[in-house]
């Protein structure tokens, strides 16, 4: 058999696997061992190759003999990896905290233009990149947005609740799940003031409906507007790392 058709075949079957998984909004991708040559401390693009990119933050006390927390952040609309990392992103050196922030491929989210599809498989390669160059703990691992990115990270990470142990969104406007896996623990934030995506409307119905189903969800309302503010941030970290105060 000749080898470059067999390695050609192989190469054709992954492909089609990895596109039917993104239609489903399903993500492959899994911690494990080091691979590559670890990316150095601080902040540093993606360099995936595409137009619009994204982001990577490492923690500077990181150390590969002791994995660290991951949390994916998700963009809101029109926007772009900054303002999806900015949440956390002053506190992941205390957290020892690795943060990634890919940048939708559209003006949002696929699942908001039509359906899973090219945003999936970004952040599935995206994922595989960061995990083949640091060591990170699966059981400390969350899917996190805001506005569009948090219905991105509560439809994703219900969907890949067999990857994701935990989500965080900051003022979600729906959910989106064709087929749901595992169950992550849930944190979600909004403002009583929120003039875009009113809470009436979006999470004083999403929490109930998600409690009703069985989901642990830690609900967070505050008297401001379509934001994040700095203390809801840290609350939300503090849950997700198991740090807070008893």
């Amino acid at each position: 058999m000749n080898r470059g058709s067999q390695d050609e075949r192989e190469t054709t079957r992954r492909d089609q696997r990895e596109a039917g998984a993104a239609e489903m909004g399903r993500l492959l991708a899994r911690p494990h061992e080091v691979t590559e040559a670890e990316a150095p401390s601080g902040l540093r693009a993606l360099n995936s190759g595409t137009e619009r990119d994204g982001l990577v933050y490492v923690p500077s006390g990181y150390d590969a003999a002791r994995p660290a927390p991951f949390t994916l952040m998700l963009h809101g609309a029109y926007s772009g990896a900054r303002e999806g990392i900015a949440p956390f992103l002053d506190l992941a050196d205390n957290a020892g905290l690795i943060l990634l922030a890919p940048e939708s491929q559209g003006r949002t989210w696929d699942i908001s233009l039509g359906g899973y599809g090219p945003d999936v498989a970004f952040i599935d390669r995206a994922l595989e990149s960061v995990f083949s160059r640091n060591a990170v703990e699966p059981l400390r691992l969350a899917a996190c947005g805001i506005s569009d990115g948090a219905s991105y990270a509560l439809s994703l990470g219900l969907t890949n609740g067999d990857l994701f142990t935990h989500v965080i969104a900051f003022s979600p406007g729906f959910v989106f799940t064709e087929e749901r896996r595992g169950s992550p623990n849930l944190f979600v934030s909004h403002g009583t003031r929120d003039q875009i995506l009113p809470i009436s409307s979006t999470s004083r119905r999403i929490v109930p409906r998600l409690r009703r189903e069985g989901y642990d969800v830690r609900y967070e309302e505050f008297d401001g507007p379509h934001e994040v503010p700095s203390e809801v941030a840290q609350e939300a970290l503090s849950w997700f790392t198991g740090t807070e105060a008893k």
